[in-house]
C-alpha cells in the first residue's frame, strides 16, 4: 500500500513493486472532502549582484597562484555554480530576515498558532541559515537533517589553524545547538544519542507547541510521513520535483483549528512549473496509460536490459586498458594514462582525453554493476560474481591511483574557506521581493478539478512547462464559458494567443510571465475586476456580457437588461409565452430579428436572469 506513486521514469518501477492500483484517492479529492487543504503559491525573488568582477578575478588569481590551468578549471567548475551564488551569505541573511518578518506579520505565525519550514539545499546551508537566524535573535528553531558531529572527520578536513572548512562549520553548528562542548565531547554513540533526543524533542514541541518551536530548517527528513497540523508555511529554498516536492508541499496541507484555510508555499527557487507538475500528477493518475500489454514481462525486460548493459560497459573498460604494457603493474597504468616526463604539450592532451574517457567508464561501471548485481547472483557462478567484484574494486582504485598521479584528483579543500570568503563578500543581496500576485488563486485553480489530465506534456519541469500548463488551463475555462458571453471570452482567447507567442519568442521572463497569466486568469474567472467595463455595466455579469455583444454601447445595454429583467421569470428557458414576450421586448429595442435571436441566445445563458 503506497500513499504516493513513484512517477516519471520510475513508473514501470511502481507497477513491479506495487502492483496496479487497488484504490486511487486523488489530492483534489481529498480537498474537496475537507481532510486536507488547498496550498496558496507564492514566488519571492532575492536579487544578487556581483559588486566587482576585476576584484573577484583578482582575488581568484592570487589565492591559485601555483595551480596549474587544469587545476583552477577543475576548481571554477567546482564553484562556479548557481548552487555557490545561490549560498552566498548575503543571499541567506535576505532569506532568513523575508522568514523572521512573515513571523512578525502573518496570521498564526504572528500569534503562535501557526509554525513553518523551511528546506535548505544542504547540511552547510541548513548549518548557515541556523547561526544567521541566531545571530538575528530568531532563536526558536532548529535542524533537522541526517548529520550527526564526528569528530574523526575534522582530522582529515583540516586546512589551516585560521580557516574552518564546511566540515567545521557542520560540526561546531551542531555541537552549539545540542549544547555540548567540544573540548568534553563524548563517544560517537552518545552524540548519536544525543543528536536522536534532540531532534525528537524538537518535533515534539513543532507539533505540540509551535509557539516555542516556530521554524525547523530540513535538508532531507520530515519532508515525507511528519504530520504537523500548525505547520502553515512552507519555504523552498532547494531544487526539488516530482514526487519529492509533492510530499514536501503537503507537510502543510494538514487540518488544524478554525484559522487555518490554507497551507502556503513561499518558493526561492522558481520552482512553479515544478508544482504545477507535481499537482497535476497526483490531481490525475499516475499510471494513466498503462495498459496490461505494456507491462507484460516488465520484469524479465528489466533483468536482460541492466544485465546486458553492465556487461557492454565492463567490455568497454576492458578494451580502453588493452594497451597497459605486461606486466600491467601501477606505474606502467600510470605511464599508459599521463605518459611520461618530457612529452610534448600536444601528447598531454591526448593523455587528458584518454584519462577522462577511464573516469567516465569506471564511475558508469560503478553504477552498472550495483544495479545488475542482484539479478547477476542467480545468473551466473559465485566464482564469476566474485571476479566481477574483484575487477570492479581494482578500477575503482585505479582511478583514484591514476587521478593523483596526473593531479586531476587534487584536493581542493585547501581552496574551499578562500573560496567561500569570494562569494559571500563580492555577491551581494538586495531585499525579497514577491513576485506575481496570487491573491485567492490557490494551486489547485491551476489544475483541472476533478481529477481530469491537461493536456499537453511538454517539458513542465521548467518554466516552459509551467506556462503550458497554466495555458492549457486558461484556455479550457475560456472554452466552457465562451457560450456565456461570446465577445468577451473570445478577446481573452486572442490575449491569450499572443502571451502564448511573446513567450515562445523568448520575450516574457519568469516574473512577468506569473504576473500575466495570473491576471488573464482572473479576469476569466471574474471579469467585473477588468477596468475596461463602465462602473454601470460592472455591477452585473449579465449586463456586462450584453455589453460586450452589442458594440460596447453603454446605454443600448442597460435597455436590453432592464427590458429582460421585467420580462425574465423564474424558470422562463421551459416557458414558450415567457421567452416570447422577452424576444417581443427585444425586438422593440433592436429591430431586426437575427439580432434578437443572437442576443436571446447570450440572455438565456446567464444565471443572473
Amino acid at each position: 500500500f503506497t500513499g504516493t506513486p513513484l512517477l516519471k521514469k520510475d513508473k514501470k518501477i511502481s507497477i513491479e513493486v506495487f502492483g496496479t492500483y487497488i484504490h486511487a484517492y486523488k489530492y483534489n479529492e481529498g480537498v474537496a472532502d475537507g481532510v486536507v487543504l488547498d496550498l496558496r503559491y507564492e514566488y519571492r525573488d532575492v536579487p544578487q549582484d556581483l559588486s566587482s568582477q576585476d576584484r573577484v578575478d583578482q582575488w581568484f588569481d592570487i589565492k591559485t597562484r601555483g595551480l596549474s590551468s587544469r587545476a583552477k578549471a577543475k576548481l571554477k567548475e567546482k564553484w562556479g555554480t548557481m548552487q555557490k551564488v545561490y549560498s552566498s551569505r548575503s543571499r541567506l541573511e535576505k532569506v532568513a530576515w523575508d522568514i523572521i518578518q512573515d513571523f512578525n506579520m502573518k496570521p498564526r505565525l504572528m500569534d503562535g498558532n501557526g509554525n513553518a519550514i523551511l528546506v535548505a539545499d544542504g547540511i552547510p546551508t541548513a548549518c548557515k541559515y541556523y547561526e544567521i537566524f541566531q545571530q538575528m535573535g530568531f532563536k526558536k528553531c532548529a535542524i533537522i537533517s541526517s548529520y550527526t558531529p564526528n569528530k574523526g572527520e575534522l582530522r582529515t578536513d583540516t586546512v589551516s589553524d585560521e580557516d574552518d572548512t564546511e566540515t567545521f562549520l557542520k560540526y561546531e553548528t551542531y555541537l552549539k545547538m545540542l549544547g555540548l562542548d567540544p573540548s568534553d565531547l563524548p563517544n560517537a554513540g552518545s552524540v548519536q544519542a544525543k543528536v536522536e533526543e534532540f531532534e525528537k524533542e524538537a518535533k515534539r514541541k513543532f507539533v505540540e507547541e509551535p509557539a516555542n518551536m516556530k521554524l525547523l530548517i530540513v535538508v532531507d527528513k520530515l519532508l515525507t510521513g511528519f504530520d504537523a497540523p500548525p505547520c502553515t508555511y512552507l519555504y523552498i529554498d532547494k531544487k526539488m520535483q516530482d514526487h519529492g516536492l509533492f510530499q514536501a508541499i503537503c507537510r502543510v496541507n494538514r487540518l488544524d483549528d478554525d484559522s487555518k484555510d490554507f497551507g502556503y508555499i513561499v518558493d526561492y527557487k522558481q520552482l512553479f512549473g515544478q508544482l504545477q507538475t507535481a499537482m497535476k500528477d497526483y490531481t490525475s493518475g499516475a499510471f494513466e496509460g498503462y495498459a496490461p500489454e505494456d507491462v507484460k514481462g516488465l520484469v524479465k525486460d528489466r533483468h536482460d536490459a541492466t544485465v546486458s548493459y553492465f556487461e557492454e560497459v565492463y567490455d568497454a573498460v576492458e578494451e580502453l586498458c588493452e594497451g597497459v604494457e605486461e606486466p600491467r603493474g601501477e606505474i606502467q597504468y600510470i605511464h599508459y594514462f599521463c605518459g611520461v616526463s618530457g612529452q610534448s604539450e600536444e601528447s598531454d592532451e591526448i593523455y587528458v582525453r584518454l584519462r577522462d574517457k577511464l573516469y567516465r567508464l569506471i564511475s558508469s561501471l560503478v553504477r552498472a554493476f550495483a544495479e545488475a548485481k542482484p539479478y547477476l547472483v542467480d545468473d551466473i557462478s559465485s566464482g564469476k560474481l566474485n571476479e566481477y567484484e574483484k575487477k570492479v574494486t581494482f578500477y575503482i582504485e585505479l582511478k583514484k591511483t591514476i587521478g593523483t598521479a596526473s593531479g586531476d584528483f587534487l584536493d581542493l579543500k585547501a581552496y574551499e574557506p578562500d573560496m567561500r570568503k569570494m562569494i559571500d563578500n563580492y555577491i551581494t543581496a538586495a531585499d525579497a521581493e514577491k513576485i506575481g500576485d496570487f491573491d485567492d488563486l490557490t494551486l489547485l485553480d491551476f489544475v483541472i478539478k476533478q481529477g481530469e489530465t491537461l493536456t499537453g506534456e511538454g517539458d513542465t519541469g521548467h518554466k516552459e512547462g509551467a506556462a503550458e500548463t497554466i495555458e492549457n488551463n486558461i484556455r479550457k475555462k475560456v472554452i466552457e464559458k465562451v457560450t456565456v458571453n461570446p465577445r468577451y471570452y473570445a478577446k481573452m482567447s486572442e490575449i491569450l494567443d499572443k502571451l502564448i507567442e511573446e513567450r515562445k519568442q523568448g520575450v516574457l521572463d519568469y516574473a512577468e510571465m506569473l504576473e500575466k497569466y495570473i491576471k488573464l486568469a482572473k479576469d476569466v474567472d471574474c471579469p467585473e475586476d477588468n477596468d475596461k467595463y463602465p462602473e454601470s455595466i460592472r455591477k452585473s455579469k449579465a449586463l456586462m456580457a450584453i455589453y460586450d455583444n452589442i458594440g460596447e454601447d453603454e446605454k443600448l445595454a442597460i435597455r436590453i437588461h432592464k427590458a429582460v429583467k421585467k420580462q425574465a421569470l423564474s424558470g422562463f428557458r421551459d416557458n414558450q409565452v415567457v421567452v416570447r414576450r422577452i424576444k417581443k421586448a427585444l425586438f422593440e429595442i433592436l429591430g431586426d430579428d437575427s439580432e434578437v435571436e443572437r442576443i436571446y441566445k447570450i440572455i438565456e445563458k446567464q444565471e443572473e436572469y
